[in-house]
């Protein structure tokens, strides 16, 4: 089921507005274009990348793919490939037997009704197996289509260690950051998000020392202490 929007946005104060957007302003500093660090060569790998990088790193999945997609970049060559020939490349991430299943049975819906292009719209996208509302998200934000927050777990504690969020689910979570980022920076801020948790704002010993916003970190006491 489609995720529903939240009805009304929220209206920060003028210094709270000015702090979110002084956060943005330097996390573009930092980095002005960032990207997803899945590798991929189109809509279609996006889409099979993303929907196996769940509950696996990055890294694991982009060893996976790297020969994975010399080999089927396409629905009608991972078809012929088959799930067994499939399994044999992504035998190393979690949930593999799972995933083979679904990027078949995606592969197929592709070809099926949509001519073996990927549909760049979100409901059509989750609708196909193993791509939930978060995989669409990715892959909508990363292609251009949509200004769209994918919450995972980085996303969801940088959120919550900065103050723009206090949703107990990913869901409000991204009602909240979609509210308050300031739309110049919308395209951008699911990544900076991501990375700013991956490599600084991480779970167990965040690198205050070394980040850029600390001083915009209504959490920094609690970290450092």
């Amino acid at each position: 089921m489609a995720k529903t929007a939240s009805p009304t946005k929220k209206r920060a104060r003028p210094a709270e507005r000015a702090r979110i957007e002084t956060i943005f302003e330097r996390l573009k500093t930092l980095d002005d274009d960032p990207r997803t660090e899945l590798d991929y060569r189109n809509p279609y790998t996006l889409v099979v990348a993303v929907a196996l990088s769940a509950q696996a790193t990055d890294k694991s999945v982009n060893k996976a793919t790297e020969k994975l997609f010399a080999v089927a970049d396409t629905p009608a060559a991972m078809l012929a490939l088959g799930e067994a020939g499939l399994i044999g490349f992504i035998a190393s991430i979690g949930l593999y037997r799972t995933k083979a299943k679904n990027v078949i049975r995606l592969s197929q819906i592709l070809i099926d009704e949509h001519g073996g292009e990927v549909p760049l719209d979100r409901a059509a996208l989750q609708r196909l197996p193993g791509v939930g509302r978060k995989t669409a998200s990715v892959v909508l934000n990363e292609l251009g289509v949509e200004p769209a927050i994918a919450v995972d777990t980085h996303v969801f504690r940088v959120a919550h260690r900065l103050g723009l969020s206090k949703g107990k689910t990913p869901d409000l979570v991204e009602d909240d950051l979609m509210a308050i980022v300031p739309e110049p920076y919308l395209t951008r801020a699911h990544h900076w998000l991501i990375l700013h948790g991956r490599y600084t704002c991480v779970a167990r010993r965040p690198k205050c020392d070394e980040c850029a916003i600390a001083d915009l970190c209504p959490a920094r006491a609690t970290l450092a202490g």
